[in-house]
């Protein structure tokens, strides 16, 4: 079931007060085995907190040692335990070809996780997100983050996050 198939997506927005809350929320999303295997798009402006809610995922994952952007090498490869991970930033792409000339097709077929940060810059060449994450810096250093769940397993994700 997706909202291309016809269904609403699925919507939660929550309001993280402060890093700590952020690498709670992490956590929740963390520790659920449907994330393994989802397309996580991560969006908002420079300073949002995209990639840090990417690293505290992935701490959470397992992931040791220093954990750096991939603004400039675009993707970062992670594994964990057997699970692929890929943290992705395509803030520098000027074209959406660019993703497909970098190869990047088969890295989203594959089985694992994938978090994408700026997705809006490879254009329609991504394959549909699960779980969208918007995250908007509010005036009190706050974060309203909303999560939209497009297919079955965005759905499963947003359904294991308390409310």
């Amino acid at each position: 079931m997706s909202a291309v198939e016809g269904h609403l997506p699925i919507v939660k927005t929550l309001r993280c007060a402060d890093e700590a809350a952020t690498q709670a929320l992490a956590r929740q999303l963390a520790g659920q085995v449907a994330l393994r295997q989802a397309l996580v798009e991560l969006r908002g402006d420079l300073g949002a907190g995209k990639t840090t809610l990417v690293r505290h995922v992935l701490q959470a994952l397992g992931v040791q040692g220093r954990i750096k952007s991939p603004t400039y090498a675009v993707v970062e490869p992670y594994n964990v335990a057997g699970l692929p991970i890929w943290h992705f930033d395509f803030y520098r792409f000027n074209d959406p070809q660019e993703w497909e000339d970098a190869g990047f097709r088969d890295i989203f077929a594959s089985p694992g996780l994938k978090l994408v940060e700026w997705p809006d810059k490879a254009g329609s060449a991504l394959p549909p997100a699960d779980l969208q994450v918007d995250m908007v810096l509010l005036d009190d250093d706050a974060r309203s983050i909303t999560l939209t769940a497009s297919t079955t397993l965005g759905r499963t994700l947003l359904e294991g996050l308390p409310e």
